[in-house]
């Protein structure tokens, strides 16, 4: 059994991790509030956005769609993967590498892939397999929709170019602060639409129904992109936020454990002193 000033260094040092663990939870479910009020009222205009697209495009021929609704043989894939800059959030990241990893087994084993990475963590896990184009770790410190557009246009561009078939994004859906779902989107082509006309509503339009796709479908794209970093950004606080708190919750366990510990060592000490004094008194008397 360590002895008692061991105990105690280990019950000094579990208090002071308590104490980082604790603080870092606060600091987490304040930004939460925060990120998770500015997906919650994004949403409803992002699926607004996206029926509407969809309800023009249903009703007009795939070319009208442009460039970004190609469909190309794929023999080359970006994979935008969104992760955070920092770990201690649990499985945040690690969702994100095997969600990537498992996308690529089953559907692009025999194609060329390439990673975008959007935080630190997906380019350092994913990068020791795969090429990473580029990572962007300065996004979360000015998380704003002019800065993701900028990601997204080289996106775009990346694609037109045609340096890929096919884009997919790979994120964490915010649900709750315990639960966050890998998600899998394709981002280009534009999926076809089918069936997304409404034929009980007649609209005149202004200027045609091409030129208000064609303007739409840049600006729809990269209101996808920064939705997934806002959903991911608000999972990321949510994972730590539950992970410092499962982790303060087993640093106290532990510090009750041994302070258990620590008390019976003491006790068991001082009793041994007891018995030593009674023994050398019984040898003086006799």
């Amino acid at each position: 059994m360590a002895n008692l000033k061991e105990i105690r260094n280990r019950i000094t040092s579990i208090g002071s991790t308590m104490q980082i663990t604790s603080a870092m939870k606060m600091v987490s479910a304040a930004k939460l509030k925060k990120a998770q009020d500015a997906i919650t009222q994004m949403r409803p205009y992002a699926e607004k956005l996206t029926k509407l697209l969809q309800s023009l495009s249903a009703t007009l021929d795939a070319s009208a769609g442009g460039a970004y609704s190609e469909e190309r043989e794929v023999s080359k894939v970006l994979i935008v993967a969104i992760t955070s800059n920092r770990g201690l959030c649990g499985g945040f990241n690690s969702s994100i590498t095997k969600g990537t990893l498992k996308n690529i087994a089953e559907n692009y084993s025999d194609k060329e892939v390439e990673i975008l990475a959007i935080g630190k963590k997906g380019g350092d896990l994913l990068g020791k397999q795969f090429n990473v184009i580029e990572t962007n770790n300065e996004i979360f410190d000015d998380l704003t929709f002019d800065n993701v557009a900028d990601i997204a246009q080289k996106v775009m561009d990346l694609y037109l170019d045609g340096a890929y078939d096919k884009v997919e994004l790979v994120y964490n859906q915010f649900k709750n602060a315990a639960t966050q779902i890998t998600q899998v989107e394709q981002f280009l082509p534009i999926q076809n639409t089918e069936g997304a006309t409404n034929s009980n509503v007649d609209y005149i339009f202004e200027p045609s129904k091409e030129e208000i796709v064609l303007q739409l479908i840049p600006k729809s794209l990269k209101t996808q992109l920064y939705k997934a970093i806002r959903d991911s950004f608000a999972s990321e606080h949510g994972a730590r936020m539950t992970a410092m708190h499962k982790a303060t919750d087993n640093a106290n366990e532990l510090r009750n454990d041994l302070l258990l510990t620590y008390n019976k060592a003491r006790q068991a000490a001082i009793t041994n002193e007891i018995l030593e004094i009674v023994g050398g008194a019984e040898a003086l008397k006799n």
